[in-house]
């Protein structure tokens, strides 16, 4: 009895699609969705009771594995003093202090309870601070479900082959302009031609919902250089970067400074958790102290906060992200390697705890060359690996993630399946 098929055959009953997000579905990958029940450390175990090494890790926020024991502890015993108040909380504040202390760039933050949240907030904190009504993104980012970031987006509206949304008025995405990423003569004539009339920039500085696409230097630095001069709010979305490529996200990676930056994943510890900050003069326009209103009733959910907390606390240790770094790109050349041993065409690449694969013969660099991978391959290798006990995102437009948990073992038997996986696909 495959108890995934049947669970969700019941759920096409009573929530669309049969999931409560998207790319959840296999709708690009085809087949049944795992229902998952439990999971520890780098496993997660199904509803069949079938064990699988864990490569998606929540896309994002275990970094340290799951059910981590202290992190698990430290929501039980914030939990026995309420789930939630609606008025501040010392752990807030704590959770502020901390990020303004990691994040250098950001001198004043403010949480919400998603990445969608905080991507919605810091763009109209921009156009309220400039007030200019322009924004600019890029193909294949994706910065959350708002109305005006379903433009060109990535992550699930690319696996499905929408990358805009329906339901998004025209006059809404009028106000949204996108640009190639890495095109830096793209970008200069851009701003030349409309630069004053932009709010805010607002880019992945490591771009992980279009699969893992590493940025030009020259490209980040020249964005830098442009929105200072034209005086547009430059925004890095770090809600999957964020605490994950490096302690200080990817601005300290690139050493690229944000006006301002998002956040999430990691800062909630597997629950809901986003944030938003930057510059206090950008900052301070936000209600009660300027004209810009934001709100949220769960912002700052003491639970929540807690695990973020013990998280962050945690990936504090030395080493850590030299740690996390080398287990993943020693997945990635494990990788490459089982492919070169059956001539498959395929490459990866890794920053950080992040990594990203591509059945094509070099990394892509931009939402064209995305495209141009042979995703009919990837699909056939995904359940090639899923009946082997792997676990990774099921679309070609999604990067990986490693946690601290992971071991050479687990390493080395993805390494073991990929190679029986690629000899198969030849």
């Amino acid at each position: 009895m495959n108890k995934n098929k049947i669970l969700f055959e019941k759920s096409e009953d009573f929530i669309p699609g049969g999931v409560n997000s998207p790319v959840r579905a296999f709708g690009s990958v085809g087949g049944t969705p795992i229902f998952f029940k439990r999971g520890k450390g780098s496993r997660l175990i199904d509803e069949n009771d079938k064990e699988y090494i864990d490569y998606i890790n929540s896309w994002g926020p275990m970094i340290l594995g799951h059910a981590h024991p202290e992190i698990i502890q430290s929501v039980k015993s914030t939990a026995d003093y309420s789930l939630s108040f609606g008025a501040p909380t010392s752990r807030e504040l704590s959770m502020a202090e901390l990020i303004v202390k990691l994040v250098p760039s950001i001198e004043q933050v403010r949480l919400v309870s998603s990445g969608t949240e905080a991507t919605m907030s810091a763009i109209r904190v921009a156009r309220g601070f400039t007030k200019r009504d322009e924004i600019l993104k890029f193909e294949g980012c994706y910065h959350g479900h708002a109305d005006s970031l379903l433009v060109k987006a990535g992550s699930g509206a690319l696996t499905f082959g929408q990358p805009s949304s329906a339901g998004v008025p025209a006059d809404t995405a009028k106000h949204t302009h996108t640009l190639e990423y890495n095109n830096v003569q793209a970008l200069e004539e851009c701003f030349e031609n409309m630069g004053q009339a932009l709010a805010c920039v607002i880019i992945e500085p490591v771009v992980g919902n279009m699969n893992l696409i590493v940025p030009k230097k020259e490209f980040l630095k020249r964005l830098r250089e442009l929105c200072t001069e034209y005086d547009v709010v430059l925004i890095f979305d770090e809600v999957m970067t964020g605490f994950r490529v490096a302690l200080g996200g990817a601005q300290s990676l690139y050493d690229v400074i944000p006006d301002m930056t998002t956040l999430g994943k990691v800062i909630g510890g597997g629950l809901p958790v986003g944030a938003f900050g930057g510059r206090k003069e950008i900052m301070q326009q936000l209600a009660p102290l300027g004209p810009v209103y934001q709100a949220g009733t769960l912002s700052g959910n003491p639970v929540a906060v807690s695990a973020g907390m013990k998280t962050l606390e945690l990936i504090q240790q030395p080493n850590f992200f030299e740690n996390l770094s080398r287990t993943t790109k020693s997945l990635v050349d494990g990788l490459i390697d089982a492919a070169k041993a059956s001539n498959i065409e395929f490459s990866a690449q890794s920053v950080g705890g992040m990594f990203g694969f591509y059945f094509s013969s070099q990394p892509p660099e931009s939402f064209d060359d995305v495209m141009l991978s042979d995703r009919e391959k990837f699909n056939k290798f995904f359940h090639l690996m899923l009946e082997q006990g792997i676990y990774f995102g099921p679309s070609a437009f999604e990067a990986g993630f490693v946690s601290s948990a992971h071991t050479d073992d687990d390493i080395n038997q993805t390494i073991q399946a990929a190679m029986t996986s690629f000899k198969k696909l030849k």
